[in-house]
């Protein structure tokens, strides 16, 4: 029933891996950042602000290494 090569399956499983957890990332952060109004400085800084920017660097960071670890992977 199943005819797909083991290596194209492992290769479509990165891919699908890749997408939907890039997708929550910017998920996440559009409603954050966006809708709850903390990526933008209005007059002047915010404590909400500087959460939000550490909090977006420190995500970045661990997607970064993820998906460097996935592909990486034989």
């Amino acid at each position: 029933m199943n005819e797909m090569e083991p290596d194209i399956r492992d290769y479509l499983r990165k891919v699908l891996k890749t997408v939907s957890v890039g997708m929550l990332f910017l998920i996440f952060h559009m409603t954050v950042g966006v809708f709850l109004n903390w990526a933008f400085f209005e007059g002047a800084i915010g404590v909400g602000n500087i959460l939000y920017y550490i909090v977006l660097l420190t995500t970045l960071g661990g997607l970064i290494a993820y998906l460097m670890r996935l592909w990486k992977r034989a």
